[in-house]
Order: C-alpha cells, then structure tokens, then sequence
C-alpha cells in the first residue's frame, strides 16, 4: 500500500469524528471549522482521504458487508449464532443495527464528499488537479448513493450541505429510485470526464476513469432490471463496458489464484482490479486504525491463535450449490471454495470430501498475509469492488439482455469475452479458444444463462450475488430453492443455521427496511413494503 492509503485513515481523525453521524444529525460533527479548513492543496487531499475512508468502515466493506449481511445470497450462509435474528439470518427489522449503520455511514460519506464539493474552490492550485479531485468525490457521492439505493429503493438524494439545522433542511424526503439512479448515472459521467485514465493512477485503491466507466456499467446493469425495469439501459451497459475494454489497458491476470493473494500481499494490478478498498497492517503500533477484517470474517474457520495460519470465525459457508456449478476442472472451484477445513491444535488441512456445507469463503486466505504477527481481529487484505472480469462479464450481459440488440457481431463477441473469462478459471491461454471450455455460440437465451452462472463461478463471494438476482428477478425462487437442499435431520449448528436462512427468505428482503431510527427522527421517511 501506498502513502496516501495510510494518510486516508491516519489523517482522518484530523477531520471527522471517530463515530459516523446520521444524516439527520443536527450537531456540528467536525474537529475543525470546515469554513477555513479547505485552504490548500494539501487540506485537500485529506479531505479527499476521509472520502475514501467511508469504504472501509467496519458497517461497510471492513466488515460487515463481507458476511453478516446475506448479500452472498444463493451461494453462501452466515453460520454465526451471534447473529440469529438480524439481517444476517435473513430475519431483519427496521430496528437492525446493522441497517442502521451502513445507512448512517453511507450518508457520512456523502456528506463529506458534499462538504469537500462546496469548498473546492477556495485554495490557489493546478485546474487539473482541482478537477481530479472533484471527479473522485463527485464518483464517490454517486457511489454511496449506489449503495443506498440498491438496498433501499427510494432514499433521501443528498447533494449539498444543509445550510442550518432547521428541521426542513435536514428532514429530507425519499427520491424515487429512478430518479436517484438517473442522478448517479449523470455524476458519474461528469466524474469520467475529470478523472485520470487508469494508466496514469498507481492503483486500483483511487478512482480512475476505468474505475468510472465500469461501476456505470453496473449502475446501467442494475437500473434495466427489477425493480427499476428500465431494459433500454442494458445497451449503456455495454456501452460503458466497452469503453474500458477499448482502452487495452486491462487484461486479465493469467491466474485466479494471484490475484486474490495480490489483494492479501498489498500487490497492486490495477490491469486486473480497477476499484479495490485498501487496508494495512494489524491495527498495532503506528497504524491503529488501518486495518480490516477481510479473510478474517470471511475467512477459514481456525480459532486458535497461537498458530501463524490466522484466526477467523468463518463466518460465510458455501452451499451445496454453489459447489455444484464448477466443473471438476475448473480452478476457481477449490480457490473459491475452500476443499478443507483446519484442525484446532495444529492447523493441518483436513480435506472435506463429502461434507460440503461445511466448507468455507477460501478467496481471502490468512495464511498468505505478510503481516507478522497476525492480529486476531483485523487483517491487511484488500477487497475487490471491481475487477476486469466483472466487466467483460457486464459486456456481455449487455448484448445478451437488451431486447433491442438483434447484432450477431456483438452477440459472437459477447461470448468471446464470456470465454476469456473461463479460459483463464482452466488455466488455459487466455486469448486461445478452446473447445474444451469455450461455450459455443447460441442463442442470446443461452448466454444470459451462461453469464448467470459465470458470474457466480468468477465472482463468488464478492458480495454481489444478492443484487444479481433480484436485478434477474429471481431472488426468492433461488433463496426458495435452497431450504430443501439442507437435510432436515443433521444438527449441526451450520446446517441449522443454512435452514433457518434459506426458510427465512422473503419477498420483502429484496429491500432492506428503512431504519426506525431514521423514521423516529424524519418524519418525511416512508417504510418500505412489507417492513
């Protein structure tokens, strides 16, 4: 990790508070007078930092997200008794503390990217730099609001800083989805427009123009389908992909296996991962508040900590079916999930040749981290929001579910990048076709159930398998599915807990419930169905 990485959380108690604050906070929050602060370059920056930092709070990809939040969905389950009746064990309520942290972190975020916004023109410095800056915070607004809006449909769209602490200035009311999706979309272009090409930023950890495009062919993803349904934006999708593609800047790393133990090593290839959430070190010494907990929440269960492997509760198991969509052949299986358990007195690797509800998230593998000694809580490994995979997977998602696409050069390409993606999970040569892998060219029908699939084989574990299928439309049929699959007469305490998760599925739990909190202190806030 670079130096400004550390500067994003050493320097950010400078700025901001210790605890995130609601949206609807009326108390000044800030250690500093903001209207003097942002005077130079350098000020800045750090504020810039604190931006970023939101990504790696403990209620968002330091932690939670990773697995106490069934976002795994379909192919994984939260095996933690500690979080029997949360969001977690699909049994939320508006009450979930969990919900209500991520909603208040996410709005912290987007109001020190507001106040950076305002302030931007105070110090004397380079215009390009000043737009860089701009586009990075412009991106990251957008993105939290991203991340609000896929889990709670309609939320207050927050674009400036209150200017008093009046109860009309900060009770804001929900904006409808399409619209809050419409703003991102429009930020997120500006943002493309001031940002810097991939090939001019050191790594994935800061916002490039790569990075830009390709989260907006998400965005475009996740608008055209539920509960938005807006398929004319399946072709900016492919669209946005294709712009990254033509860069060739990226390519994918030939092995699967190295790029999850470059995100463990703090090895940058922003060729292969363009967006990524950075973290260093165990949280001791100079470094305290660095640190993350990926590969230790989702990590291979070992509890003892006197062994050099790396303590982790294992809190995210694969299920039986996602197991069965690999091939034998296929790399990414036994990398993504992990084929063994440890024991607890010495570590060693029992291989779990039957059980396979048993097996654990293997992508995040403690035992590569070079970090010494390990920390039982915290760990330095990054984790990937987008990697180049994701795209040439969005790419083809594009020409496949765009009713108006009726080209068979796309078509023949979209199966193409379809392919490179599975020639490197078989360690074959990336660019090479191969009929021993390749799926042939069909119909646009067969891709898309290809690209399903694929997707969960490539992507497993990253945390977006749950907005894959509800933008599909498929949530509570796949949830559904999964319940019979758990033998009704094992008792172990991961079986019970897949079967209480996989029962628990609602149709309710395509949204999150809109905080009681919030509601209790907004009263323009309207709850969502079901909650």
């Amino acid at each position: 990790m670079k130096t400004f990485s550390i500067k994003i959380f050493v320097l950010l108690g400078l700025l901001f508070p210790v605890c995130s604050c609601s949206l609807l906070d009326t108390e000044p929050q800030d250690f500093i007078d903001p209207g003097t602060y942002y005077d130079t370059e350098e000020k800045l920056d750090i504020a810039l930092n604190g931006v970023y930092a939101t990504l790696a709070q403990t209620t968002l990809y330091g932690g939670d997200m990773l697995a106490r939040m069934g976002l795994s969905a379909d192919l994984g389950y939260e095996s933690y008794s500690t979080d029997e009746g949360t969001v977690g064990y699909y049994d939320a309520s508006p009450s979930d503390p969990r919900i209500l942290n991520y909603w208040r972190d996410l709005y912290a975020g987007i109001g020190r990217a507001n106040r950076l916004l305002e302030n931007l023109h105070k110090p004397e410095m380079d215009e390009k730099e000043r737009d860089n800056i701009r586009g990075q915070a412009l991106f990251l607004r957008a993105y939290y609001h991203f991340l609000l809006v896929t889990r709670f449909g309609d939320v207050p769209l927050v674009l400036t800083v209150p200017p008093s602490g009046k109860l009309t200035d900060v009770q804001l009311p929900q904006t409808p989805k399409r619209e809050v999706y419409l703003r991102i979309i429009s930020d997120m272009e500006t943002a493309a427009g001031l940002v810097k090409p991939a090939s001019e930023v050191e790594c994935g950890g800061r916002i490039s123009q790569s990075a830009v495009w390709g989260i907006l062919a998400r965005v475009c993803l996740y608008m055209a389908g539920e509960p938005v349904n807006e398929p004319g934006m399946y072709a900016k999708a492919k669209e946005y992909a294709q712009k990254v593609i033509d860069t060739q800047f990226h390519k994918l790393n030939t092995s699967f296996e190295q790029v999850f133990i470059n995100y463990i090593q703090d090895k940058y290839d922003i060729k292969e991962s363009i967006f990524e959430v950075e973290f260093w070190g165990n949280n001791v010494g100079t470094y305290t508040t660095t640190a993350g907990r990926v590969g230790r929440d989702n990590g291979i269960g070992l509890s003892n900590a006197d062994l050099e492997i790396g303590v982790s509760p294992g809190m995210i198991r694969a299920t039986a079916y996602f197991l069965s969509l690999f091939e034998e052949n296929d790399l990414r299986r036994d990398w993504t999930i992990a084929p063994f358990t440890y024991t607890k007195e010495t570590g060693e690797k029992v291989y779990q040749t039957t059980n396979y509800w048993i097996r654990y998230c293997g992508k995040f593998r403690r035992e590569y981290e070079l970090t010494s000694p390990k920390s039982v809580t915290y760990t330095p490994i990054n984790f990937p929001i987008l990697r180049y995979s994701d795209v040439l997977l969005m790419y083809a998602e594009g020409v496949a579910a765009d009713p108006a696409n009726a080209s068979d050069e796309e078509l023949a390409l979209a199966y193409e990048y379809l392919n490179q993606v599975r020639r490197r999970g078989y360690g074959k040569d990336i660019y090479t076709p191969d009929d021993a892998v390749d799926f042939e060219k069909e119909s646009k029908l067969d891709l898309m159930e290809h690209i399903k699939d694929e997707r969960a084989r490539e992507l497993g574990f990253e945390i977006m398998r749950k907005d894959d299928i509800i933008r599909w439309g498929e949530f509570l049929t796949r949830m559904q599915s999964i319940a019979p699959s758990v033998p009704e007469s094992y008792t172990s305490s991961y079986y019970v807990a897949a079967r209480t998760i996989y029962k628990n599925a609602k149709s309710r739990d395509v949204l999150w419930p809109i905080p009681s909190y919030e509601i209790g202190v907004n009263r323009n806030l309207v709850q969502n169905k079901g909650w």
